[in-house]
This record gives structure tokens, C-alpha cells and sequence, in this order.
């Protein structure tokens, strides 16, 4: 008698979100491209979809990081690992804003523009998001983090704020004992259901994907690259060179392929492609993370809290388009100019999650704070930014991927063999396109 096959059958291509995302991008862009009407018009889709998953967004970041402090060691280890988090932040910010003032010197994509600072005229929503950056003081992420009450930030949709009091209530649920047992149980499962109604919404992510983006191209066109397109290129190649040589490297510290890793998150890279936004992948990149073997309570902390202060993407929007702007407007940045507005950036980019054009707004409230360049001249990008918008958000999402596993790592918490084969495994089915969560493996 023969013995049973042990072949793996593999889920037919058609059943992973993958491709259907994939296919709802390239629809999108071919109809903005030769319907430009009809592509504009599909901007609800993409809208509905990314409020459908922004409403998960808040619940997801209480449960996970509150059942994670709830269930840690003890205080003291939920601690170490927000500092150890908020250092390598601040290590990454440092590393991103440089490059992005190292390639706009080196590259100058604004030079040879000669714009009359004073002829800028700012129109429409632009002037409003300007006013909004120019509100804004190189502190206002302490100012904002408390909210205005125990609810106002999941109806908000703030993830500071969300970070905030979830951290308050996990360490008053840890702190009372056993008392509050019943309630961690009740959480527990509470997120099993949360995560199920995040799979359904992720079912309608091609559809999403697909209006985002004819909505894009419809609404600014391809041609519109035609006149920044060196600013483009240089912000991509910039984003393209971090995430794979500087994030590479860590990569290699840590003994993980960055590209299987891109590879695991392909899914996520997809849908931020198409909707310009990392806020929708965020509760599915928290669950998948704790699937490739980072603990729940790290996963917790390090992912929202990145959300507001590891923007990496952001880092280098700000960074090159600053020195753009002074290059088109032909005003002078000194090396000591420089690096004091290396210094103000590190302060600006920090907690614009959630926030509305945040990219224009912190670009506006830097140029604001420095004073040496005029906050109009973020009219010379304005026509490019939503391109540039999915090049900040795609960077944004593998930043915040590479920092769990590092603080996992740094805290002597990850088996970087565990997460290998992890990496290796394909997709069993239709049931992998939003991993099943384990809230028993938040309590360490």
C-alpha cells in the first residue's frame, strides 16, 4: 500500500486579495487616464472604503494595546519597550530627514525655476491648509495628545489621542489586579470580533483601490508629472533607497529578507498604493505582525505610536520639498541653515496621523516656524503631492514594519527563525487574506 501524498495543494491565484487589488489599480488608472470624468466622479468608492476601514481603526489600537499592557510582565517592561520605540523613532527621523536634505542638494530638482515668492497666488484649499500649519507650533503634538474627552478621540479619529488612552486605561487595568481579569477575558474576545469585521471590510479593498485611483488620475492626470516630474523621481528614488538599503540594512542585522518581508505585506503596500493613505492598513498590519512572531503588547505600542511619530515617508517629503521650494524661489539655505531646520523638522513631523493633507500641513507650519521661506510656496508642489502622498505613505507602513521587529529584537523578545519561515509560507486559502486573531498571545 502506497503512502499518502504529503503534496501541499496551493489556493488558486484567484482566491488571494493580491491580484484583485492589483487589477483594481490598473483599472482605476486606465479609466482616469482615458475617462478623466467618469474617473473623478469614482472618488466615493475609494472614500467609503477607506472610512470603512477607518472605522476599525480606533477599537483595534484600544484592544490590541490595552489587552498587551494588561497581560505584559509587568509595568516596567511595557515601559522600556516606549522608550526603546520613541529612540529608534527618533533615529529613523533623523536618518530620513537627512537624506531627503542630502538628495535635494545633491539632485537640486528646484533649481532653474526662478519663482517670485511674492506672485504666488494660494488658492482654495490650499489656503486653508496653510492657516492650519501656520496654527501649529513645533510642540503642538504634546498639546494635542490629550483629548477633550475619554471618547472624542475614536469619534476624532486621532491615533495619538487613541495611543493615549489606551496606554491610561491598560496600566489603571493592570494596576487594579485581579479585578479587572474578567474585563481583560472580555476584551479578548470583544477583538475577535473586531478582527472579523475588519475581513469583511477587506473583502471591498479592490474596489476601494480601484476608485482611489481613477478618482487620482482623473482629477490631476498623468501629465501633471510632466512639470515636477524631477521632484517625483527624486522623492521615489530617496523613499526607494531607504526603505532598501537603510531598512535593508536592519534587515540584515536582524537576518530577514527585506524583500520576503515586502513580499508579507504585499497585500497592504497594494491598497496604500492605491488609496494614498497608510491609515486603512493599519489594524491588518498590527495583526500581521503579531502572525510573523512579534509580541501583541510590542505590536501595540510600536505600530500606532509610529503612526504619529515614525513617519519616514513624511520625513522626506518635508525634507526635500523644503529644500525645493527654497531652490525654485532662489533663496539660499546655508549648511547652518540647514541644520537648523533639521531640528525644527524633527519637532514638525511628529503626530500629524489622521490629520487632513497632514503632508502640506506639517510642510506648511515647518516653513512657518523657520521663517526664511514663504509658506505659499507650497503652491509650487501642490500639483504633485497626491502622487507624492502614496510615496510618503508607502514608506510610512515599511518603516513602522522594520520598527517592531527591531524593538521585538532590541527587547530579546523575537525568534527571527520563527519569523523565516514565516516569510516562506504562501497564503493557505481564502481565510489568509485577514488572519484570524489569537488574543491569547497579546498576554505575555
Amino acid at each position: 500500500m502506497s503512502a499518502p501524498s504529503t503534496r501541499v495543494t496551493r489556493p488558486r491565484w484567484y482566491r488571494g486579495l493580491y491580484p484583485w487589488v492589483l487589477v483594481g489599480i490598473a483599472a482605476g488608472v486606465l479609466i482616469g487616464w482615458r475617462w478623466p470624468g467618469l474617473g473623478a466622479s469614482l472618488e466615493p468608492l475609494g472614500l467609503t472604503f477607506v472610512s470603512a476601514l477607518k472605522m476599525v481603526i480606533g477599537p483595534v489600537i484600544f484592544l490590541t494595546l490595552v489587552s498587551g499592557i494588561a497581560g505584559a510582565d509587568s509595568l516596567r517592561r511595557v515601559g522600556r519597550v516606549g522608550v526603546k520605540a520613541l529612540i529608534y523613532f527618533q533615529a529613523a527621523a533623523l536618518v530620513s530627514l537627512t537624506l531627503g536634505l542630502v538628495a535635494g542638494n545633491l539632485f537640486q530638482p528646484g533649481a532653474g525655476i526662478h519663482a517670485d515668492p511674492t506672485k504666488i497666488q494660494v488658492t482654495g484649499t490650499v489656503g486653508t491648509l496653510i492657516h492650519a500649519g501656520e496654527q501649529q507650533s513645533a510642540w503642538h503634538f504634546l498639546s494635542d495628545i490629550v483629548p477633550a474627552s475619554l471618547l472624542s478621540p475614536f469619534t476624532s479619529g486621532n491615533v495619538l489621542q487613541v495611543v493615549f488612552v489606551s496606554i491610561v486605561f491598560g496600566v489603571a487595568l493592570k494596576a487594579v489586579g485581579p479585578i479587572g481579569e474578567p474585563l481583560v477575558d472580555g476584551l479578548k474576545r470583544l477583538s475577535a470580533v473586531i478582527f472579523k469585521v475588519l475581513g469583511y471590510v477587506m473583502y471591498a479593498a479592490p474596489l476601494g483601490a480601484f476608485g482611489a485611483m481613477a478618482y487620482s488620475i482623473g482629477t490631476f492626470g498623468i501629465g501633471t508629472l510632466a512639470g515636477l516630474g524631477k521632484l517625483v523621481m527624486v522623492c521615489y528614488g530617496v523613499s526607494a533607497f531607504f526603505v532598501l538599503v537603510v531598512l535593508g540594512a536592519l534587515g540584515l542585522y536582524l537576518r530577514i529578507n527585506i524583500f520576503r518581508l515586502l513580499g508579507y505585506f504585499r497585500e497592504e503596500l497594494l491598497v496604500v498604493l492605491g488609496t494614498s493613505s497608510s491609515d486603512p492598513v493599519l489594524p491588518r498590519l498590527m495583526v500581521k505582525l503579531e502572525r510573523l512572531g512579534v509580541p501583541g503588547d510590542i505590536v501595540g505600542l510600536t505600530v500606532p505610536t509610529g503612526y504619529s511619530f515614525n513617519m519616514d515617508g513624511v520625513a522626506i517629503y518635508l525634507s526635500l520639498t523644503t529644500v525645493y521650494i527654497a531652490q525654485a524661489t532662489d533663496i539660499h539655505l546655508s549648511i547652518a541653515m540647514q541644520l537648523g531646520l533639521l531640528g525644527v523638522m524633527l519637532l514638525t513631523s511628529k503626530g500629524s496621523a489622521g490629520v487632513t493633507g497632514a503632508g502640506f500641513v506639517v510642510l506648511a507650519a515647518t516653513l512657518s516656524v523657520l521663517g526664511t521661506l514663504p509658506a505659499a510656496g507650497i503652491m509650487l508642489v501642490f500639483g504633485v503631492d497626491k502622487f507624492l502622498s502614496e510615496c510618503r505613505a508607502l514608506t510610512n507602513v515599511c518603516g513602522n514594519t522594520v520598527a517592531s521587529l527591531v524593538v521585538a529584537r532590541w527587547e530579546g523578545r523575537l525568534d527571527v527563525t520563527e519569523v523565516r519561515l514565516r516569510l516562506a509560507e504562501r497564503p493557505a486559502g481564502p481565510h489568509a487574506l485577514v488572519p484570524e486573531p489569537q488574543p491569547q498571545e497579546a498576554a505575555l
